[in-house]
Protein backbone atom coordinates (compact mmCIF):
# COMPACT_ATOMS: atom_id res chain seq x y z
CA UNK A 1 0.00 0.00 0.00
CA UNK A 2 1.35 3.39 -0.91
CA UNK A 3 2.19 6.04 1.66
CA UNK A 4 -0.26 8.43 0.01
CA UNK A 5 -3.10 5.90 0.36
CA UNK A 6 -2.24 5.35 4.04
CA UNK A 7 -2.25 9.10 4.67
CA UNK A 8 -5.61 9.47 2.92
CA UNK A 9 -7.03 6.65 5.05
CA UNK A 10 -5.85 8.27 8.31
CA UNK A 11 -7.18 11.68 7.21
CA UNK A 12 -10.59 10.15 6.40
CA UNK A 13 -10.63 8.27 9.69
CA UNK A 14 -9.89 11.42 11.69
CA UNK A 15 -12.44 13.53 9.79
CA UNK A 16 -15.14 10.84 9.94
CA UNK A 17 -14.57 10.40 13.66
CA UNK A 18 -14.90 14.14 14.26
CA UNK A 19 -18.09 14.35 12.18
CA UNK A 20 -19.60 11.33 13.91
CA UNK A 21 -18.83 12.76 17.38
CA UNK A 22 -20.48 16.05 16.38
CA UNK A 23 -23.51 14.23 14.96
CA UNK A 24 -23.90 12.14 18.12
CA UNK A 25 -23.47 15.27 20.28
CA UNK A 26 -26.26 16.99 18.33
CA UNK A 27 -28.60 14.00 18.60
CA UNK A 28 -27.83 13.47 22.31
CA UNK A 29 -28.42 17.16 23.05
CA UNK A 30 -31.92 16.84 21.58
CA UNK A 31 -32.53 14.19 24.28
CA UNK A 32 -31.23 16.45 27.04
CA UNK A 33 -27.89 14.73 27.50
CA UNK A 34 -24.33 14.85 26.22
CA UNK A 35 -22.19 12.24 24.52
CA UNK A 36 -19.90 12.19 27.57
CA UNK A 37 -22.85 11.57 29.93
CA UNK A 38 -24.18 8.95 27.55
CA UNK A 39 -20.86 7.05 27.62
CA UNK A 40 -20.80 7.05 31.44
CA UNK A 41 -24.41 5.86 31.67
CA UNK A 42 -23.88 3.04 29.16
CA UNK A 43 -20.73 1.85 30.92
CA UNK A 44 -22.44 1.86 34.32
CA UNK A 45 -25.36 -0.11 32.96
CA UNK A 46 -22.84 -2.75 31.88
CA UNK A 47 -20.73 -2.56 35.06
CA UNK A 48 -22.84 -1.09 37.82
CA UNK A 49 -21.05 -0.60 41.12
CA UNK A 50 -17.71 0.51 39.68
CA UNK A 51 -15.68 2.86 41.80
CA UNK A 52 -15.02 6.35 40.44
CA UNK A 53 -11.34 5.45 39.99
CA UNK A 54 -12.16 2.24 38.10
CA UNK A 55 -14.65 4.06 35.88
CA UNK A 56 -12.06 6.73 35.07
CA UNK A 57 -9.60 3.99 34.10
CA UNK A 58 -12.13 2.17 31.93
CA UNK A 59 -13.14 5.38 30.14
CA UNK A 60 -9.52 6.59 29.92
CA UNK A 61 -10.42 9.89 31.59
CA UNK A 62 -8.64 11.95 34.19
CA UNK A 63 -10.40 11.40 37.54
CA UNK A 64 -10.99 15.15 38.03
CA UNK A 65 -12.78 15.39 34.65
CA UNK A 66 -14.95 12.41 35.53
CA UNK A 67 -15.88 13.83 38.95
CA UNK A 68 -17.44 16.92 37.36
CA UNK A 69 -19.36 14.76 34.93
CA UNK A 70 -20.57 12.48 37.73
CA UNK A 71 -21.61 15.50 39.79
CA UNK A 72 -23.88 16.63 36.93
CA UNK A 73 -25.39 13.15 36.59
CA UNK A 74 -26.07 13.05 40.35
CA UNK A 75 -27.64 16.54 40.21
CA UNK A 76 -29.96 15.35 37.41
CA UNK A 77 -30.98 12.29 39.46
CA UNK A 78 -29.49 9.81 36.97
CA UNK A 79 -26.76 8.40 39.14
CA UNK A 80 -26.03 7.85 42.79
CA UNK A 81 -22.83 7.44 44.72
CA UNK A 82 -22.82 4.87 47.47
CA UNK A 83 -20.02 4.42 49.99
CA UNK A 84 -17.76 1.47 49.29
CA UNK A 85 -18.19 -0.92 52.23
CA UNK A 86 -14.53 -2.01 51.94
CA UNK A 87 -12.96 1.43 51.49
CA UNK A 88 -14.59 4.38 53.21
CA UNK A 89 -12.63 6.82 51.00
CA UNK A 90 -14.21 5.44 47.83
CA UNK A 91 -17.67 5.59 46.27
CA UNK A 92 -19.42 3.02 44.12
CA UNK A 93 -21.61 4.25 41.25
CA UNK A 94 -25.14 3.09 40.51
CA UNK A 95 -27.79 4.19 38.06
CA UNK A 96 -31.05 5.47 39.47
CA UNK A 97 -34.40 4.42 38.02
CA UNK A 98 -34.35 7.64 35.91
CA UNK A 99 -30.79 6.91 34.78
CA UNK A 100 -31.76 3.42 33.70
CA UNK A 101 -34.77 4.78 31.80
CA UNK A 102 -32.59 7.34 30.02
CA UNK A 103 -30.05 4.67 29.00
CA UNK A 104 -32.88 2.51 27.65
CA UNK A 105 -34.20 5.52 25.71
CA UNK A 106 -30.71 6.21 24.40
CA UNK A 107 -30.53 2.64 23.06
CA UNK A 108 -33.14 3.58 20.50
CA UNK A 109 -31.15 6.70 19.62
CA UNK A 110 -27.98 4.64 19.23
CA UNK A 111 -29.86 2.27 16.91
CA UNK A 112 -31.22 5.19 14.88
CA UNK A 113 -27.77 6.76 14.52
CA UNK A 114 -26.24 3.46 13.39
CA UNK A 115 -29.01 2.97 10.82
CA UNK A 116 -28.80 6.57 9.57
CA UNK A 117 -25.02 6.63 9.26
CA UNK A 118 -24.66 3.18 7.67
CA UNK A 119 -27.76 3.28 5.47
CA UNK A 120 -27.11 1.67 2.08
CA UNK A 121 -23.71 0.34 3.15
CA UNK A 122 -23.64 -3.43 2.48
CA UNK A 123 -23.14 -5.68 5.52
CA UNK A 124 -19.96 -7.10 3.95
CA UNK A 125 -18.45 -3.60 3.81
CA UNK A 126 -19.41 -2.92 7.42
CA UNK A 127 -17.85 -6.22 8.52
CA UNK A 128 -14.66 -5.54 6.59
CA UNK A 129 -14.49 -1.95 7.87
CA UNK A 130 -15.01 -3.16 11.43
CA UNK A 131 -12.18 -5.68 11.06
CA UNK A 132 -9.90 -2.95 9.69
CA UNK A 133 -10.79 -0.54 12.51
CA UNK A 134 -10.04 -3.23 15.10
CA UNK A 135 -6.62 -3.78 13.52
CA UNK A 136 -5.93 -0.04 13.50
CA UNK A 137 -7.05 0.29 17.14
CA UNK A 138 -4.85 -2.63 18.23
CA UNK A 139 -1.88 -1.17 16.35
CA UNK A 140 -2.39 2.24 17.95
CA UNK A 141 -2.51 0.64 21.41
CA UNK A 142 0.71 -1.24 20.65
CA UNK A 143 2.42 1.93 19.44
CA UNK A 144 1.24 3.80 22.53
CA UNK A 145 2.89 1.18 24.75
CA UNK A 146 6.28 2.35 23.55
CA UNK A 147 8.98 1.48 21.02
CA UNK A 148 10.32 -1.45 23.03
CA UNK A 149 6.93 -3.21 22.82
CA UNK A 150 6.62 -2.59 19.08
CA UNK A 151 10.12 -3.98 18.47
CA UNK A 152 9.27 -7.14 20.43
CA UNK A 153 6.15 -7.90 18.38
Amino acid sequence: MSLDLKRQFIAQLVESSRLLRNYIDHRAKARGTTRAQWIVLFRLREQEGLSQVDLADVLELQPISLVRLLDRLVEHGLLERRPDPRDRRANRLFLTRSGRQLVDDLDSLRNAIACDVLRDVPDAHVESGLAMLRQVKDRIKTLAEGPETVAAK
